[in-house]
C-alpha cells in the first residue's frame, strides 16, 4: 500500500531518520539534471552486487523518478502487516522509489516538507532487512530533499556524478560543497559521458570535452572514480529496465561499473558511519 501520507514537517522533524539493520548508505547525487546520475546509481548498486554485498537501492527523486522504468517495475509493493512496504526485489537489489506508488504521468505537486516526509517514509516505513549498503538516488541539484538526506540520515559518503563540460563541473561543485558543508564525506567524482565510442567503428569522440571531472576532482581533493562513455548499449539497455551491468555483465562497459563499484567500496572501509549533522546558520 501506499504510505499514508506525507506528514507535515515541524516537532520531531529535526531528530535522525534511523533505518535499521543498514550498515551504510551512500547518496549518488549530481549538481544539475540530465548527467547520468540515475544510470550510474543503478549500475554502481549492480557492481557492488557483484562484490557479494547485499544492496539496496532506494529512488530519492520525488519528482522525478527514474527506477520504474530503469528497473522496468510495473508491480506495487505490498505490506506483510499494513506498516511497512516490503521492497521490490530486481536483479538481486531490494528497491524503494515513489514511482513505485503513483502512475507516472501524474505529477508529483509536493512543496518541502511533504517531499521531506516522503522521503522518510521510504527509508524508515521500508522493510530493508539486513544490508550491507543502501544506495540512494539524489534528486538533483541542493534543495529540500538533498539538505533532508544530508541532515537527518546517517549518510556514509556521497559520490558526484558529472559530464566533463566546465557547465556541468560548475554545478557539481555546488553538489560536492553542500556534502561538505554537512560534513558528508565525499567518496569521489564519477565522469559520465566521458567520451563517445562508436558502435560501429569504435572510433572515441570527446562530444562533452574529456577529463573536466578528473582534473576536478584532483583541484578538489577527492578521489577520481572512473570515467562512463557515452554508448547506445548503456542507453538501450537502461530504457529497456535491463541495466548495461546485468544485461552484459561481460561488456567493457560492465566492468567499467564494477571497477567504480570496487572503488566505492573500498573507500566504505576507510571509516565507520557517522551520526546525522546538523546546519548552523550564523
Amino acid at each position: 500500500r501506499a504510505p499514508a501520507g506525507p506528514r507535515p514537517a515541524g516537532g520531531p522533524a529535526a531528530q535522525p531518520i534511523l533505518a535499521t539493520g543498514i550498515d551504510k548508505i551512500i547518496a549518488v547525487a549530481s549538481g544539475k539534471g540530465g548527467v547520468g546520475k540515475s544510470t550510474t546509481a543503478v549500475n554502481l548498486a549492480l557492481g557492488l552486487a557483484a562484490l557479494g554485498c547485499k544492496v539496496g537501492l532506494l529512488d530519492a527523486d520525488i519528482y522525478g523518478p527514474s527506477m520504474p522504468r530503469m528497473l522496468k517495475v510495473t508491480e506495487k509493493p505490498d505490506s506483510k502487516d499494513g506498516n511497512k512496504l516490503l521492497p521490490i526485489e530486481r536483479f538481486g537489489l531490494k528497491t524503494m522509489s515513489i514511482g513505485y506508488l503513483v502512475s507516472e504521468e501524474t505529477p508529483m505537486i509536493w512543496r518541502g516538507p511533504m517531499v521531506q516526509s516522503a522521503l522518510e517514509q521510504m527509508l524508515r516505513d521500508v522493510e530493508w532487512g539486513q544490508l550491507d549498503v543502501l544506495v540512494v538516488d539524489m534528486p538533483p541539484g541542493t534543495g529540500d530533499a538533498q539538505l533532508t538526506m544530508a541532515q537527518r540520515v546517517k549518510l556514509t559518503g556521497a559520490i558526484i556524478v558529472s559530464t566533463p563540460q566546465d557547465i556541468a563541473l560548475i554545478d557539481a561543485r555546488k553538489g560536492l560543497n553542500m556534502f561538505r558543508k554537512t560534513a558528508v564525506p565525499v567518496l569521489g567524482i564519477v565522469e559520465n559521458m566521458s567520451y563517445f565510442l562508436c558502435p560501429h567503428c569504435g572510433q572515441q569522440s570527446d562530444i562533452f570535452g574529456h577529463g573536466g571531472a578528473e582534473h576536478e576532482a584532483e583541484r578538489l581533493g577527492v578521489p577520481f572514480l572512473g570515467a562512463v562513455p557515452l554508448h547506445l548499449d548503456i542507453r538501450i539497455h537502461s530504457d529497456d529496465g535491463h541495466p548495461i551491468v546485468a544485461a552484459q555483465p561481460d561488456s567493457t562497459h560492465a566492468r567499467i561499473y564494477r571497477d567504480i563499484a570496487q572503488r566505492v567500496w573500498g573507500a566504505l572501509q576507510g571509516g565507520p558511519q557517522r551520526a546525522a549533522p546538523r546546519i548552523v546558520i550564523k
